[in-house]
């Protein structure tokens, strides 16, 4: 999936540059990789701000056409006011044809109805949101999904489990890292520490029992 937004080219650059394209109600950024020289541009406030919101923003191939010419391109940094949270600068990195990224995929998770610990209660632990991937720049996942289907209280969802897109590696290889758990509903963890309790009180009435007697 690839969005598209239109630019125009900025020819000043540096701080002053930049803050005059946000008093225009532009939103400064810069394209750059791919052995090519870095381009500035200046995107438009309200529809960058959009396509900023959804989810998979950086993990999405985005095309952006400047003066007539369309760069494909994948975020790798997006800077926020700390106060308005309005858009301050985007760093976008050119996607290459037949090369390689590595960036955060984010993770789906399906089938929770069919999740038998869920069903009784249990609740998802998400472990990680997005896993670290390498991925073919010019096919780049969207999301990973996770399938919940089966898991029981207490299991775990591995990336072992989780079908990855051909040409898609986690950076993480040395072990089968977890993605998300089934946790027992706080119910019933309190329901095992009550009858632990009444266990070890009963235990601990009959050893008093037999040193009286």
């Amino acid at each position: 999936m690839s969005d598209d937004l239109n630019a125009v080219a900025r020819e000043r650059v540096g701080k002053g540059a930049a803050r005059a394209t946000r008093r225009e109600g532009k939103v400064p950024a810069v394209i750059y990789g791919d052995n090519k020289s870095p381009l500035t541009i200046a995107l438009p406030l309200k529809e960058t701000t959009l396509a900023a919101s959804n989810a998979g923003f950086m993990a999405r191939v985005i095309n952006i056409n400047v003066d007539g010419k369309k760069h494909s391109v994948i975020a790798k940094d997006v800077q926020r006011d700390p106060v308005k949270d309005r858009l301050v600068h985007i760093d976008f990195l050119r996607v290459g044809k037949g090369g390689t990224l590595t960036i955060q995929v984010p993770v789906r998770f399906i089938n929770e109805e069919e999740s038998p610990g869920i069903k009784r209660g249990g609740v998802l632990n998400i472990v990680r949101h997005d896993v670290e991937c390498i991925v073919p720049a010019d096919s780049v996942p969207e999301f990973l999904t996770g399938d919940l289907t089966g898991l029981e209280v207490g299991d775990g969802l591995h990336i072992s489990a989780v079908n990855l897109p051909e040409g898609v590696v986690p950076t993480i290889t040395d072990r089968d890292f977890t993605i998300a758990t089934i946790a027992a509903p706080a119910g019933l963890k309190s329901d095992d520490n009550a009858d632990g309790g009444e266990e070890g009180g009963e235990e601990a009435a009959e050893t008093e029992s037999s040193e009286e007697e």
